[in-house]
């Protein structure tokens, strides 16, 4: 039995299609990454594309430099509305499936430590 293996085939752009993009990532302020996903390419492939017509690509944006605080103008805090909290639960819900046998259980508050020492000794 003969397994052919599938031939792969190099993807061959238009001269067109390479200038277009080589004209958009001229443009003021665009991101070659961004110009070369918007149009199905590799950015390295874009990259490639302007080296070999000697265009320099556009540099990397270099992040704003964030102002200072004035010395008046400080944070200072804020003290928002909160919703009244609901009261809490007097009693203990217990859930619990193991096996076949399901358990639904309240159990006082108050009796949190037994509750604690019976929950143990049944999940022996």
């Amino acid at each position: 039995m003969e397994i052919q293996k599938p031939i792969r085939r190099r993807r061959h752009h238009p001269e067109a299609f390479k200038h277009a993009v080589v004209e958009a990532c001229c443009e003021p302020g665009a991101a070659v990454a961004g110009i070369a996903l918007a149009n199905g390419v590799n950015a390295n492939l874009v990259r490639r594309w302007l080296r070999d017509r000697a265009i320099e690509p556009p540099r990397r944006r270099v992040p704003v430099p964030v102002k200072e605080v004035a010395s008046g103008m400080a944070p200072a805090f804020v003290p928002l509305p909160l919703a009244a909290a609901e009261a809490p639960s007097r009693d203990i819900r217990i859930e619990i499936q193991r096996g076949n046998t399901a358990i639904k259980l309240d159990w006082p508050a108050q009796a949190a430590g037994d509750c604690a020492a019976w929950l143990i000794n049944w999940l022996r």
